[in-house]
C-alpha cells in the first residue's frame, strides 16, 4: 500500500513476482522464490527493506541474511496448512524420509525440514539426491513431475491441518488448464487493459530483477 510505504520512507520495497502490475507500481525490485535470497544480497548490507507480500518467504531471508526487513503480513493459504505434527507421523512410518520444504512454509515446518527450497530447488535436490524417499512440502502438483523425474523414488506428500480436506492444494493455480492456456493463445483473450502510466512503473521492478538476475547468473 502506497501509505505503508510513505510511512517507511527510505526502504527499498522488494514484491514477488506473482503480485498485480498495481503492486509492481510501487515496487523497486521484484523476485522469485528462487531468487529472492540472492536479490537481497546483491543489495548493499546497510540497505532497508520492505519485503511483501508473503511472511514466511520474507522472514526466511531475514534470518538467512541478518538483513533489516520489514515484511507484509500477509502467507499462502497453502503453504500456511501443512502440519508439522502429521508430517512428524509420517515421519516415524518413513524414517529414511526426507523432509523437503518450500520457504512460504511458515517456520515450524521449515525448523524439521532437511532442505528448504523454491520449486525448482526442490525438484533439483530430489533429481540428485541419493536418498529414495521425499516428503515434500509445497503444492502437491509438483509430485507428478518428481515422480517423472525419479520413477524409482518415493514422494509423500505434506498433510494439511484438515485431512478432509483439499487445504495443500492451490484453488487459483487449479483454474489455469490446458484449455484456457490454448484458447488465450489462439484468441488472444481475454484482454487485460492497464494504464500506460501503470505499465511502465510496473515494468521497472522486473527489468531490475532481469539486470541483477543476469549480473549475477541467475
Amino acid at each position: 500500500h502506497p501509505a505503508f510505504i510513505k510511512k517507511n520512507k527510505g526502504y527499498k520495497v522488494i514484491t514477488y513476482v506473482n503480485t498485480t502490475a498495481a503492486v509492481k507500481a510501487f515496487t523497486d525490485i521484484t523476485c522469485t522464490s528462487t531468487n529472492a535470497l540472492q536479490i537481497i544480497q546483491s543489495l548493499p548490507e546497510k540497505e532497508k527493506i520492505i519485503f511483501a507480500p508473503d511472511k514466511n518467504l520474507g522472514n526466511y531471508i531475514m534470518r538467512k541474511t541478518g538483513r533489516d526487513m520489514i515484511v507484509w503480513d500477509w502467507a499462502c493459504h497453502v503453504h500456511e496448512e501443512f502440519s508439522v505434527e502429521r508430517i512428524l507421523e509420517i515421519k516415524k512410518i518413513h524414517p529414511e524420509a526426507k523432509i523437503i520444504a518450500h520457504p512460504e512454509c511458515k517456520k515450524p515446518v521449515q525448523i524439521i525440514a532437511d532442505f528448504i527450497g523454491s520449486t525448482s530447488a526442490l525438484l533439483k535436490y530430489t533429481e540428485r539426491g541419493n536418498d529414495m524417499e521425499y516428503i515434500v512440502a509445497t503444492e502437491p502438483g509438483i509430485l507428478y513431475k518428481m515422480k517423472k523425474m525419479n520413477p524409482e523414488k518415493t514422494f509423500i506428500p505434506a498433510p494439511p491441518k484438515d485431512s478432509t480436506c483439499a487445504c495443500s492444494e492451490c484453488e487459483f493455480m487449479k483454474m489455469i488448464t490446458l484449455e484456457k492456456i490454448y484458447k488465450a493463445l489462439k484468441n488472444e483473450s481475454p484482454e487485460i487493459k492497464l494504464s500506460k502510466n501503470i505499465i511502465e512503473k510496473a515494468k521497472k521492478p522486473i527489468l531490475e530483477m532481469l539486470e541483477i538476475s543476469d549480473k549475477l547468473k541467475l
